[in-house]
């Protein structure tokens, strides 16, 4: 199933209180038990005046309308095309 990457514009995310983030959290669980268990949220990262969401998803459109549901914005969804890391440096030898 495809990943997406989705950005979030929310100015100040970064001074965000735990309650605040915990709140957030429960509305896009609650969202996604909506949606079904197509769609699945990995993890975010918040930076200061972003949220990044990972997300595993059948499709971009399913990815919109959990944001749409939630009323959080999705400035920019990317489908991961491959992943690395450092172990991708490593020489395959046979």
């Amino acid at each position: 199933m495809p990943k997406y990457v989705v950005e979030r514009e929310i100015p100040g995310a970064g001074k965000f209180t735990p309650p605040e983030l915990q709140g957030i959290s429960q509305k896009s669980c609650k969202v996604l038990q909506e949606l079904g268990p197509q769609i699945q949220w990995v993890e975010s990262y918040v930076t200061d005046n972003k949220i990044y969401c990972v997300y595993i998803a059948p499709n971009e459109e399913m990815v919109r309308e959990h944001a749409r549901r939630g009323g959080f914005p999705a400035n920019r969804i990317s489908e991961v095309r491959t992943q690395i890391d450092p172990t991708t440096a490593e020489s395959k030898r046979s």
